[in-house]
């Protein structure tokens, strides 16, 4: 019976540690993308952006089909910034900067002021935080990518805004 018990307390602690053992998709899978990653932010950076501007423009009207685009509108504001923290903290972070790459604290530093500034995005109709936060993932890309890979970055975003 002693026994039975232990290998229960065992499984129990394996299966509430799971989380903490695998990966940014649960599986140690190796497979990353780095650029999608940045793309995707960008992405939602220009949801954000647009979604402030949206509530804005609509503030001005009572009727209830305007409150409840309002209400879809700060949804899709708060989703969108909630997916660049976690692509930062779940990826980046935890997954992609490792103590020994070089620039290690200005990388941390820089996703940091990021994570903050999607949080003021969240709480905030002020484009500054939208703004500020492309700086701040602008930065990020030219301490985390290779000269070529931050041309092949500024192309897309460049064809992704036509």
């Amino acid at each position: 019976m002693k026994y039975l018990k232990i290998k229960f307390v065992f499984i129990l602690i394996i299966l509430m540690m799971q989380e903490l053992v695998f990966g940014h998709c649960q599986v140690p899978c190796g497979i990353y993308d780095d650029k999608l990653r940045i793309t995707i932010i960008n992405e939602d950076l220009k949801t954000i952006s647009k979604a402030m501007q949206k509530i804005k423009d609509l503030s001005n009207q009572s009727d209830p089909l305007a409150q409840n685009q309002i209400n879809r509108w700060i949804v899709k504001k708060e989703e969108h910034a909630q997916n660049i923290q976690e692509i930062c903290s779940e990826y980046f972070l935890t997954q992609r900067i490792k103590e020994n790459s070089k620039n290690y604290s200005e990388k941390v530093a820089t996703l940091h002021k990021l994570l903050v500034s999607t949080m003021k995005c969240k709480q905030t109709i002020d484009h500054k935080n939208v703004n500020l936060s492309k700086t701040l993932l602008n930065s990020f890309i030219e301490l985390y990518f290779n000269k070529h890979d931050v041309e092949d970055l500024k192309k897309l975003n460049n064809s992704n805004d036509n």
